[in-house]
């Protein structure tokens, strides 16, 4: 199983100011991949957001950047908001990242959480789901061709064009990020790509019949089995013990994820139900390594299999030296004892 980290490039301590300066946060960030590199951590995403408190607008730039410092990490978005940007811009930048880095890029597509790119780039919000769709085939249809032929709804069309640079890795990996919609996991298995789950609350084992929809759909579909992988994105954090772990991510979480209930119409954060979300049916991965390795692997069960956890790390305001300490022990005793277990 591949484990690995995801970060929004989070500039935000968790009572909503700014942590540092721009400059010393992404100098930070790319410590932190440099760091996971050396750990032995399989994969590394930076996610795209359109807000104050995130850096990650341009996250192929932070990936170009991360690509030179790093030797065998493999470096991914995580995700790129498809239904606003142009699939011929996304492959080009994605196709010389995999260049850059040669051959360690990839890309995980989906609609984001957030919709503030929709007025950013004149899009209208009623088009979400027709946006994505649309733009998911075109996408594709560049990979697979390198002289495009298309025409669809929102984008002028494309008759004899050309779409350079061309990846090293073919086809070059692209998954589907994923929510709670069953149309998306439908959608992801009929066109066998992986899938990419974001689970941040709930039990984990909810979303059982949901990943089996996905196969199913890419069973009947002709997708063979080995095509048909699955990612979990989930908050997380590890320390030397479990005490430590709580004492360090829970302060923080609570005081940002309480703020930001009050933009979404969430509940103010309690210790009981982060207690519950820690403990073994919960999504948190937060504790010791070897109590997060045992969850991972009833996670990996409980959904039929895993091929690759991500821990979203950066959304308790947590210091850059704490970040780095998990990422240490994530890489020298989380994946190991996931990996030997498995």
């Amino acid at each position: 199983m591949e484990i690995g980290i995801d970060s929004f490039a989070s500039n935000m301590a968790s009572d909503g100011s700014v942590k540092t300066s721009s400059v010393q946060a992404i100098t930070e960030l790319l410590e932190r991949i440099e760091h996971a590199d050396q750990s032995g951590l399989d994969v590394f995403g930076i996610g795209e957001h359109h807000r104050k408190e995130f850096l990650d607008s341009a996250p192929t730039v932070i990936l170009a950047a991360a690509a030179a410092r790093t030797k065998r990490i493999r470096l991914t978005s995580a995700v790129t908001v498809l239904s606003a940007a142009d699939p011929v811009r996304v492959f080009q930048n994605f196709a010389t990242l995999d260049l850059v880095s040669q051959g360690r890029a990839e890309m995980v597509v989906g609609r984001g959480s957030f919709i503030e790119s929709f007025p950013l780039f004149g899009l209208n919000l009623q088009d979400y789901d027709e946006l994505f769709a649309e733009k998911l085939e075109l996408l594709l249809n560049i990979r697979e061709n390198e002289v495009v032929n298309w025409s669809g709804q929102f984008r002028p069309a494309l008759k004899n064009q050309s779409v350079y640079p061309r990846p090293v890795q073919k086809p070059f990996p692209i998954w589907l990020g994923v929510g709670g919609t069953p149309e998306s996991f439908a959608r992801a298995g009929m066109l066998g790509l992986p899938l990419m789950v974001a689970i941040i609350g709930g039990d984990t084992h909810r979303f059982r019949p949901l990943v089996d929809l996905y196969r199913q759909a890419g069973k009947k579909a002709g997708h063979s089995p080995e095509k048909l992988k699955v990612g979990l994105h989930s908050l997380g954090y590890v320390a030397s013990t479990t005490e430590q772990a709580v004492a360090d991510y829970y302060p923080g979480y609570a005081e940002m994820f309480t703020r930001i209930g009050k933009e979404r119409g969430w509940p103010p954060v309690t210790k009981s139900g982060f207690e519950a979300q820690r403990g073994p049916l919960g999504a948190f991965l937060v504790g010791s390594a070897e109590e997060v390795a045992e969850k991972i692997i009833r996670h990996s069960n409980a959904l039929g299999g895993l091929s690759r956890v991500s821990f979203q790390m950066d959304n308790a305001g947590l210091s850059h030296a704490k970040l780095m300490e998990a990422i240490q022990l994530i890489g020298s005793k989380v994946s190991p004892l996931v990996n030997k277990q498995m």
